[in-house]
C-alpha cells in the first residue's frame, strides 16, 4: 500500500518521539510517497529544533542521516494545484503540497498534524488510520 507521508510523521520518527515505535510498526509494509517539498520542509523543521535549543547541529545531522535511509518516492505536484488547495483550505503551501499530492495520486495521507488532517478531510483526502 502506498501512502503520502508528511513531515510531522518523519520528524516523529527522526526525533524519537513517543509515537515512533507505533508509527514504524504500522507502516512497515507501506511505500511512502511525498511531494518534493518534503525535503525542504524537513530542513526547516530540523533548523527549528536547533533554534529552539532542542537539538545540536550534530543531532540534526544524525537525524538527516537517518532520513536518507527512509525510502520515499518524491512526487511532483503542479504549483497551480497547490495554490488552489491552499486557497480553498486556507493553508500554507507546505500543507497544501501534501494534500495536492494525495489528491493527484489518489492516496491516503498519513499525518500527525491535526490541522492538516482536518484540511485534508475537507478536501476529500482519506486519512490513514494508524
Amino acid at each position: 500500500m502506498q501512502v503520502v507521508v508528511d513531515t510531522s510523521v518523519i520528524m516523529a520518527v527522526l526525533a524519537r518521539e513517543p509515537s515512533r515505535k507505533r508509527l514504524i510498526e504500522a507502516t512497515a509494509s507501506m511505500a511512502f510517497v511525498a511531494p518534493s517539498s518534503l525535503h525542504w520542509e524537513l530542513g526547516n523543521a530540523l533548523t527549528a529544533r536547533m533554534k529552539r535549543g532542542k537539538a545540536t547541529l550534530e543531532m540534526v545531522q544524525g537525524m538527516l542521516r537517518d532520513y536518507t535511509t527512509i525510502p520515499i518516492r518524491r512526487a511532483e505536484v503542479a504549483l497551480e494545484h497547490v495554490l488552489d488547495v491552499a486557497a480553498a483550505e486556507n493553508l500554507y503551501a507546505y500543507d497544501a503540497y501534501m494534500i495536492a499530492c494525495a489528491q493527484k495520486y489518489r492516496l491516503p495521507l498519513l499525518t500527525l498534524d491535526a490541522q492538516l488532517a482536518r484540511a485534508a478531510a475537507a478536501a476529500n483526502v482519506s486519512l490513514l488510520d494508524w
